[in-house]
């Protein structure tokens, strides 16, 4: 097996930081908003990672499924995503 040699080495920052800012701009997004601000990946699973990990720090969380309107995801089923309100900090 060949380890995977990435091309954008910042490509998982840059999501991160998209998906922070999705999360601070609208009220539900999902991987279609992502895709259509940041550039393509170096691999087709970095864009879950980069939502994992954003799950990880507490940033966003899970709300719900649609359908994707993305041509290539063929109407794939998405996860869809909010902010994570900190229920201590909103009291």
């Amino acid at each position: 097996m060949k380890a995977m040699i990435l091309e954008d080495n910042d490509w998982p920052a840059d999501a991160l930081a998209t998906i922070i800012g999705l999360a601070n701009k609208k009220r539900r997004f999902s991987a279609d908003d992502l895709s259509r601000e940041m550039r393509r990946p170096p691999h087709p699973n970095m864009a879950g990672q980069a939502f994992s990990a954003a799950k990880a720090l507490g940033v966003i969380e899970p709300v719900g499924y649609r359908t994707s309107t993305n041509k290539t995801r063929k109407n794939g089923v998405l996860r869809t995503w909010r902010r994570k309100i900190n229920k201590e900090v909103a009291k």
